[in-house]
Parts: structure tokens; sequence; C-alpha cells
């Protein structure tokens, strides 16, 4: 059985990345005014943040069309016997929903869709895993068992400069006990049950930092092997310097520094800084 890969654009995988690994990627949009844009496609991450700057305001997002999803997987069954499409949380965007939708359409090829219950890099990490066992053929099953594994040990804590984007896209959840004080706070953020909660109020950007790598010394075991993403939203430098931080520190963990693309930069805003791991072995 030949298995494809699919993920959605917010798993940031760059172009070279994706193409080294026969990794299909489907976009999200973003819209400024009446100008929509394919995400990874027709904007990047630097082109975004310039865009915002320019324009004064964060733009929208929406999920790809069914009908582009149906259309690549029609693609697809050209050549693949079936897919495993790995998506963002199903709790901040229906692109899941979707592509069960455009699977259930498709009768020429087996789909099985998995929700990656995150985002970003942290997604990407199961899509390579995914496209790794494909392409040692590894059958559906076998991969989506493999990917629940995972999640298992799957864990991300990121902070915000400032909550309203996130509360006006109404992609935060139980968020009552920062209303009123949005612009005081950086908060903590996690994903739970599909959806992003508060974690910790915190009052300054780097007392917010140092919790989450706190969080994550606590959580490495210094008998297992992991591997783990620092992502930003435009602060490439800062990120930088966290993640040689601890690399120094931690030998069995290999990190990545990745990104907040267009479509979730929307909705955290400039400034955000993610950390994200799981245990590899």
């Amino acid at each position: 059985m030949k298995t494809a890969v699919i993920t959605d654009s917010t798993a940031y995988l760059p172009k070279n990345i994706r193409n080294a690994h026969h990794i299909h990627m489907i976009p999200l949009n973003v819209i400024f005014g009446h100008e929509s844009y394919q995400e990874e496609i027709d904007i990047n991450a630097d082109d975004f943040y310039d865009m915002v700057k320019e324009g004064g305001e964060l733009p929208k997002t929406s999920q790809p069309s069914i009908g582009i999803m149906t259309e690549k997987l029609e693609e697809l069954a050209q050549e693949y016997d079936a897919v495993v499409s790995i998506h963002l949380s199903s709790g901040i965007s229906g692109t899941y929903q979707a592509m069960v939708t455009a699977g259930e359409m498709v009768e020429e090829i087996e789909v099985r869709v998995f929700d990656s219950e995150i985002s970003c890099h942290m997604q990407g990490f199961y899509a390579l895993e995914a496209a790794d066992l494909a392409d040692n053929g590894a059958t559906p099953d076998q991969i989506i068992s493999r990917l629940n594994e995972m999640k298992e040990s799957m864990n991300a804590y990121f902070m915000v400069d400032d909550l309203t984007h996130l509360h006006r896209g109404g992609r935060l959840n139980g968020a009552q006990a920062f209303v009123g004080s949005l612009l005081q706070v950086k908060p903590v953020l996690h994903f739970v049950d599909t959806k992003i909660v508060p974690f910790e109020k915190i009052r300054t950007r780097k007392k917010a930092i140092k919790r989450i790598t706190s969080i994550f010394e606590d959580a490495i075991d210094e008998n297992g092997q992991y591997n783990a993403c620092l992502i930003h939203a435009n602060r490439p430098d800062e990120a930088a310097q966290i993640k040689k931080e601890l690399e120094q520190e931690f030998s069995n963990v290999e990190i990545t520094l990745s990104y907040f693309g267009p479509v979730i930069g929307t909705h955290l805003g400039e400034g955000a800084i993610g950390l994200g791991w799981y245990r590899r072995s």
C-alpha cells in the first residue's frame, strides 16, 4: 500500500523540507481587506508582519475549501492508495472536519484524518514522522497508531504580548479570569482538549518566557530523547537566543527554530513566543 501524507500550511514546514519528505500541503488563507492570500504560497511570515505594520491591523483568516481538498485527494488517488492527513487542532479551526468531509466524498482513495490537537511546528513533527513511516512502507493504521503514541508526550506552551487578538477571534477559551486585565498581563497559554486555554497569568514578558522554559526543564527526563521547537512571531533573535541556552543545558533534546506564520500570527499577534516538545524515545 502506498500512502501519501498531507498537512496544512499551519505546520509551517518550509517548502524544501516538505519536498524532501514528500509531504503535500493545503494552505489556509489570510484576508487583508478584499484580498485573500494562500499562506505559505502567496504570502510568507516576513511579508505578513510587514503588511500588518503598514496596514495597522490584523487580517482575517479562513480555512481551505472542501473543493480544494477534494481536488488534492483526487490528484493523489492517481498515484497513492491511501492518505494520512494531519491538521491543526479541531478546536481552533474547521480544517480537520473539512478534510473528514472531503475524504468521504472521494471514494478512489482511503483517507485517514488526524487531529493534531495543536498547531505550528508541533503539528509539523507529526507530519514528518508520518512521512518517514510512509516512505518505509507503514500502513495508515500503523502511522495513526504512532501519531497517537507521540500525542501522549506532546506539550506546548506559549505567551502573547496582547490577548485581544485571540479573544476577538474566539480562539481563547476559559478567558473570564483575564477579562479586564488583557493589557496588564503576558499570559502563558496551552492547548487542552483541542482548545487554547490560559495556563498562568504573568506580569512581564521576561517572566512569562522564564515560566515556559521552567515547565520544559521540569518535563525533560535525562534518560529520554526529545524533539523540541522554539517558535516565534517575528522575534527571530530572541527565539534563537532561548534555543541556544536550552541546547547548552539539554544535550538529549534536538531543538528546531520555527515561526508563527500568517494564519496563527493573526490570532496571536507579533511578539508571541512558544516552546513545544515530545519524547522521541
